[in-house]
């Protein structure tokens, strides 16, 4: 006689088989004391700003703020630039994630902290060394006003370049690890069939990283409609012309505080939009 086939082991009802305990599928306990209160702490102290502008915002007057002359031209102009700086990155950003995640090339650390770093570079500085680079003076900005007579600095399109250089980043370390995360025997098959490494990478790599890319750019998008620091620098503040909501928010509040609480309402809104699209990828385990 076996172990199993001792009269005390438990056994299953149909197969005669012992039971498993199974791990982990009792209660959870409470959270410790000290653990509870510094997250309950960090958790007002993330929710109360926003609440309060919640609590504060002028609802009865807040379709008639927002159907404003001045009001739509920041929104129009946020949605559009956010919109062409997104394109911008997709089609710069894409390939430089492919290129960080497939080729090994000298320096591929350095320069993968290089385009890292507008995530954490003031965004001020940002605007600055765009100016240096693109303004009329500039390294690069001289070359285009001399040659081709095209100024960025003050325009429409500076701000598209503006929220470009700072939402970018977003996009390419998305688009990376998606890249490395999914199997290259895939393309290497499709190579060994005939198929060239470009058909190969637009057959193949793009639908398995279409998730991630999509991820990235959304998360570009909703970066560069909140940018402020580098468009101000780079682009300056003219209504109609370079005036995001962002900036909008900014003036408003110095003359009329429930206008500016009526864009930041927007903002708000297109911020939970997007954590609400980004929730299945981010905030579930398998």
């Amino acid at each position: 006689m076996t172990s199993l086939d001792k009269p005390g082991a438990p056994t299953g009802p149909r197969t005669g088989r012992p039971r498993r305990r199974r791990v982990g599928t009792g209660r959870r306990r409470g959270a410790p004391l000290p653990l509870l209160l510094p997250g309950v702490l960090a958790l007002a102290f993330l929710l109360l700003p926003l609440l309060s502008l919640l609590v504060r915002a002028p609802w009865r007057g807040l379709p008639g703020r927002l159907a404003g002359a001045e009001v739509w031209q920041a929104l129009q102009l946020s949605l559009v630039s956010a919109t062409a700086a997104t394109a911008v990155s997709l089609v710069l950003g894409v390939p430089l994630a492919w290129l960080l995640a497939r080729t090994e090339f000298p320096g591929r650390g350095l320069v993968r902290a290089l385009v890292t770093l507008p995530l954490v570079l003031p965004p001020v500085v940002g605007g600055v060394a765009l100016l240096l680079a693109l303004g009329r003076n500039g390294v690069i900005g001289r070359w285009l006003d001399a040659w081709f007579g095209i100024t960025l600095p003050f325009t429409t399109a500076g701000v598209v370049i503006a929220e470009a250089f700072v939402a970018m980043p977003f996009l390419v370390i998305s688009v990376e690890g998606t890249l490395r995360a999914a199997d290259p025997r895939y393309e290497e098959a499709a190579t060994t069939l005939g198929a060239s490494r470009f058909t190969a990478f637009r057959r193949v790599t793009l639908p398995l990283i279409a998730p991630g890319i999509a991820a990235g750019a959304v998360l570009a998008w909703a970066r560069a409609l909140g940018e402020f620091g580098a468009t101000i620098t780079f682009a300056g503040n003219f209504p109609g012309r370079t005036q995001t909501m962002p900036l909008a928010v900014y003036l408003a509040l110095q003359n009329d505080p429930e206008a500016a609480i009526s864009l930041s309402l927007v903002l708000l809104t297109v911020s939970i939009a997007v954590l609400a699209g980004l929730r299945d990828r981010w905030m579930t385990t398998s």
